[in-house]
């Protein structure tokens, strides 16, 4: 069957062109799995050639590796509560999962699938790393001027705050729709069948 303008008809589109949740969730995926292994990857190069080293320029002062084993959260806050952050974590990816079986927004599963590999990332050191299951050291060897060691993990955590508040402020949820958009198609079919 064809469309109006002569393109083949997908049997499986919504009317409002959404994305279906297969797509996104593979989005989702894709993006988690691809930034998770860029971020273990990284820690472990920076580990094998940074231990033990000075700090190294990689663009002057604006940009410099330096290696910090980080027991705590963001700007090593919290560093005696190590157990703690890693259960908020495990909790936080279950959260992450359940979230993402509802997507049908390309930013949502991007923003998700960021965050789910920021967490993940972050954890992983906390499972695996000295001193011990669920109390490791997160690996940070980014340094900016005036602003704490960070990893890939990191900057993808805020990648996803971003994506998650630009949707948040554009009303848009995580099934594409857009806030009132739900009440306002009940409202008009109300109206078309009374």
């Amino acid at each position: 069957m064809q469309a109006a303008r002569g393109a083949a008809v997908d049997p499986a589109a919504t009317p409002d062109d959404r994305p279906s949740r297969r797509r996104t969730w593979s989005l989702f995926t894709l993006v988690a799995l691809v930034v998770y292994a860029i971020d273990l990857g990284t820690k472990v190069l920076a580990v094998d050639r940074l231990s033990g080293e000075p700090d190294v320029p990689l663009v002057g002062d604006l940009l410099v590796l330096r290696l910090v084993k980080n027991p705590g959260a963001a700007f090593s806050t919290g560093t005696e509560y190590t157990v703690v952050l890693s259960v908020l974590s495990i909790v936080a990816a279950c959260v992450v999962v359940v979230l993402s079986l509802r997507l049908r927004s390309r930013l949502w599963a991007l923003g998700l699938g960021l965050l789910m590999a920021g967490v993940l990332g972050n954890l992983t050191d906390r499972i695996f790393r000295a001193p011990g299951p669920m109390r490791g050291h997160v690996i940070d060897f980014l340094m900016l001027p005036n602003w704490p060691v960070f990893n890939v993990a990191d900057m993808a955590i805020n990648g996803a705050a971003a994506l998650i508040l630009v949707q948040a402020f554009r009303g848009i949820r995580l099934d594409g729709t857009r806030e009132g958009e739900h009440e306002h198609k009940t409202k008009k079919n109300t109206k078309e069948h009374e």
